[in-house]
């Protein structure tokens, strides 16, 4: 989303992480993804990728007030490690061998917390998506996905109509367009966005 806000093109490659190609794991070793290759350097975690793009010219974006900047950075934060540990383990909770009920707990503490801290209108901060909006709403949608009969139950409304303006904005609807997996012997990446 912000390589789409920041008009930023590049080669999208589909890959399946089961399968990962070598070309992948020659510039970028540590195997997840997104990963972002720039002439000079390698992005491999998505804020990285994030920061990147917003530096560039972003009109579309929502500009901080010293206030919202703190509050964001901090919630970022909180999200990117907190809330991302807990939700992994609450999603694949017999991949890391624990019981998912007390990571789910701390999500919804998170989550909760969240609830009481925003107004969206329709974004957290207001007409325009921010960095914030895009950086955490991803992994509510995990956590909602996870579970939606738990999730829905829970009543985040300030939450759950932020995520449903998110999951139904032409902004997302194109980020997460389906593409075919790339080959590498045909080459056939695609221009994105």
């Amino acid at each position: 989303m912000a390589l789409i806000l920041a008009s930023q093109k590049c080669e999208l490659r589909e890959i399946l992480l089961k399968n990962k190609p070598d070309e992948m794991l020659k510039i970028s070793p540590k195997g997840t993804v997104p990963v972002l290759q720039l002439p000079d350097k390698v992005l491999d975690e998505s804020l990285d990728i994030i920061s990147w793009a917003c530096k560039s010219s972003v009109s579309d974006m929502h500009i901080y007030s010293r206030v919202e900047e703190a509050m964001s950075d901090e919630l970022i934060q909180l999200f990117d490690s907190e809330f991302k540990y807990h939700l992994d383990r609450y999603k694949y909770s017999s991949r890391y061998g624990v019981e998912s009920k007390e990571h789910q707990k701390e999500c919804k503490t998170i989550l909760k917390n969240l609830e009481v801290m925003i107004n969206p209108n329709p974004w957290i901060f207001g007409r325009q998506v921010s960095l914030l909006d895009i950086s955490i709403l991803p992994f509510i949608r995990q956590c909602k996905i996870a579970n939606q009969d738990w999730f829905f139950a829970q009543k985040f409304v300030k939450v759950i109509d932020l995520l449903n303006y998110f999951e139904n904005d032409d902004l997302f609807i194109q980020a997460m367009q389906k593409y075919d997996l790339w080959d590498p012997k045909k080459n056939n990446g695609n221009i994105f966005p």
